[in-house]
């Protein structure tokens, strides 16, 4: 198989008429041309030109050799200038796994302001709240939240952690009291996820630094923490809930704080791209806008919160 470089030197010698230009052109030492030289002819198999250190003569098929290799040297030359001038300018399409009610907290407004930045840029959004796969749907990057099972995948951390805490409606707490410690939230109603036992276990931090695993369980289940937020405003009971997602209700007295000295370590929000390799500076561009726009939002919803 020829060696493109070798060929690539062979036209661009003959370009320049002779050794010692093309080596001030190309800042390579004559010998190094001509050995480049010598090892193409030696696998064509035939002499491509007569040469001297400062003039050079094509032979036949030299001149045929060139013919036919000079504009598929440029065309790659080209493609390289292309790539090169890309990764320069963002441009090109970038595919968006979100929550279907992503536009609910994202301004369009900072999206418009980021395509008049970038001009050559398309942006194109898969809204929906089950997990995307970004190998087989073609997803540049994702906004994800909870754990991140996959390891393959290279995240961007969009917001902290957090806490998950605990929390009630006025009502509930009034009809039925406030616990006073851990071990008596067995004695109420507590909203978890499903599970075939009907219990849950929650594992709490408290104010000493200490993990106290609890079994706790309730009338009331779900799968997602939009139905237990849900829940626990109508009065059903205790809820262990992302900070992110009770901060207005506990601001509007919609709900209270339960045993507000232990909470959770929640999972944060992440950008989830398959490769940081080689990463398209559309995408790249695209990806600081999520981090300085998400970033600043005070309030993320459920389905950002938890998006699997």
């Amino acid at each position: 198989m020829l060696d493109l470089n070798d060929v690539a030197t062979f036209i661009q010698v003959v370009r320049c008429g002779s050794f010692a230009e093309a080596s001030r052109r190309l800042g390579v030492p004559p010998s190094t041309l001509s050995r480049r030289v010598q090892l193409l002819e030696a696998q064509l198999g035939t002499r491509l030109m007569q040469r001297s250190t400062r003039h050079l003569a094509l032979t036949q098929a030299g001149q045929a050799f060139h013919d036919r290799c000079a504009g598929a040297v440029d065309g790659l030359f080209d493609a390289g200038a292309t790539l090169t001038a890309d990764g320069q300018e963002p441009s090109g399409l970038v595919r968006v796994a979100a929550p279907a009610d992503f536009f609910d907290f994202f301004q369009m407004e900072w999206l418009s302001e980021f395509l008049q930045a970038h001009p050559k840029v398309r942006v194109d959004f898969a809204l929906s709240d089950a997990r995307a796969d970004l190998i087989a749907e073609r997803i540049d990057v994702a906004i994800r939240g909870g754990v991140l099972e996959d390891s393959s995948l290279y995240a961007r951390k969009v917001l902290d952690a957090g806490l998950d805490s605990l929390v009630a409606s006025p009502a509930y707490l009034q009809s039925r009291g406030a616990p006073a410690s851990l071990a008596e939230l067995q004695q109420h109603d507590c909203l978890g996820f499903s599970h075939s036992s009907g219990e849950a276990r929650w594992c709490l931090t408290g104010p000493d630094g200490q993990e106290t695993e609890v079994s706790v369980k309730g009338r009331f289940s779900g799968n997602t923490v939009q139905a237990l937020r849900k829940a626990a405003l109508a009065g059903l009971g205790i809820a262990l809930l992302p900070a992110t997602l009770t901060r207005r209700d506990l601001r509007a007295g919609l709900l209270l704080p339960v045993l507000p000295d232990h909470h959770r370590l929640g999972h944060g929000v992440h950008l989830v791209y398959p490769s940081r390799q080689h990463l398209p500076s559309a995408v790249s561009a695209f990806i600081e806008l999520m981090l300085e726009k998400l970033g600043g939002v005070e309030e993320l919803p459920a389905s950002v919160c938890t998006a699997t």
